[in-house]
């Protein structure tokens, strides 16, 4: 009996509507944790009488709000795929990271991966070309359809569970 090995084909990739309606999720998703942060400590602020957390978050520049919005990014990529493979917007579109063989992303793969969105216009570099983005290529990983990924891994070993 042959032993096949699993590869990550190009029908299981993402496509680029996908992949976009992820990105604007995911910018929705850090937008509002970032607005609630700075709310959570303007109302702490105000119902303990402590103003200076409040009036710092108030009067944060746009550098500054800028530098708090990446740190949010870097752990919502990096939380959301290094402990499940997928970040919110991913669960809506049925999409999951995984490295070429199918495997899950180890954490040296989604370091690189969430450091690479910050690379400029690195969120549009998966339209031009094939549905892999700079932060894909980078990190060696793939977004795939989960549905048909699991499919085509079970198809090629039924007793293989994929925890996903």
């Amino acid at each position: 009996m042959e032993n096949k090995k699993f590869t990550v084909t190009d029908d299981l990739l993402a496509s680029k509507s996908q992949r976009f309606l992820n990105f604007l999720i995911d910018l929705l998703i850090i937008y509002i944790i970032g607005i609630s942060i700075g709310t959570t400590i303007i109302i702490i602020g105000d119902l303990t009488h402590s103003y200076a957390a409040s009036n710092w978050v108030k009067s944060l520049s746009i550098i500054e709000n800028s530098f708090f919005e990446l740190i949010i990014l870097f752990f919502y990529y990096g939380l959301t795929e290094m402990y499940f493979s997928r970040t919110f917007a991913k669960y809506f579109t049925e999409t999951l990271v995984v490295k070429h063989d199918g495997s899950k992303p180890n954490m040296k793969s989604i370091i690189i991966r969430t450091v690479s969105r910050l690379i400029p216009l690195e969120p549009f570099s998966f339209l031009a070309g094939d549905s892999r983005g700079w932060h894909d290529t980078l990190s060696v990983t793939y977004v795939v359809k989960k549905q048909e990924f699991i499919a085509k891994k079970k198809l090629l070993d039924p007793s293989d569970e994929i925890a996903v």
